[in-house]
């Protein structure tokens, strides 16, 4: 069964409110679009590094998810590292679905 972050990331791909693959995200926190990350825990410990140092600097949220598997089919594509939300909305929800 999906969990309820999975069908909300999946509807804002929909509504093309995400961003996937690692250069497009690095561009997409630098621009200060992205509004939150989510980042596979099985990512390499490089990637996880760049992205969160990136994070940090520019203050953007960042949550892990359990593996790239999951994150690619919640947004129907297959295998990704990480996501970007580009929405404030569904960044605030997601959020708090998260931080439950």
């Amino acid at each position: 069964m999906k969990s309820r972050w999975n069908s909300l990331l999946g509807l804002a791909n929909r509504a093309g409110k995400c961003v996937s693959g690692e250069e497009l995200v690095l561009k997409e926190i630098r621009s200060q679009r992205a509004k939150m990350i989510l980042l596979a825990e099985d990512a390499s410990a490089n990637t996880k590094k760049k992205l969160i140092d990136k994070c940090s600097y520019y203050q953007v949220p960042y949550y892990t998810v359990p593996d790239r598997t999951e994150l690619g089919n919640a947004i129907g594509k297959e295998q990704r590292v990480t996501v970007a939300v580009i929405d404030n909305g569904f960044a605030e929800k997601m959020k708090t679905l998260f931080d439950q």
